[in-house]
């Protein structure tokens, strides 16, 4: 469990949380370690997880075309998790990756009694929102 708080205290998306906020999260994520082409998620699909990479590559694929290429730190899955859609992009390790998982229904208790977590969640979405808007102008 210290080893999974660990991890979690290093990503950005959950740098403000508290000390137990972090072991409530740590009790829900699963380590997952995959290979390189490890196929995350598949766009279109409803696929229930969202993840952490906390060490690796992780590319998102929109339509074919590469649209990010993420790393130690990132995070993907954050909009079906929120709104419980379809997969918006497909995402692939690049490299040999490890990764944290969480599922949607673990999450969403988990958003539901620790509004400190539900409230990091939602900065980092909105801000990574606004940057992708702030590109789309550019």
């Amino acid at each position: 469990m210290d080893d999974k708080v660990e991890l979690l205290r290093r990503v950005p998306l959950f740098a403000t949380l508290e000390p137990p906020e972090l072991a409530a999260l740590a009790q829900i994520a699963n380590v997952v370690d995959v290979p390189a082409g490890t196929v995350l998620t598949h766009e279109g699909r409803h696929e229930g997880y969202f993840f952490v990479v906390v060490t690796g590559s992780v590319r998102i694929d929109r339509a074919g075309k590469t649209v990010n290429t993420l790393s130690d730190g990132d995070f993907l899955g954050e909009i079906a998790l929120l709104d419980g859609g379809p997969r918006t992009a497909t995402a692939t390790a690049v490299s040999d990756s490890r990764l944290l998982q969480v599922t949607n229904e673990q999450f969403d208790e988990l958003l539901a009694t620790t509004p400190s977590v539900r409230s990091a969640i939602m900065t980092e979405v909105g801000g990574r929102l606004r940057r992708i808007d702030e590109e789309a102008v550019h």
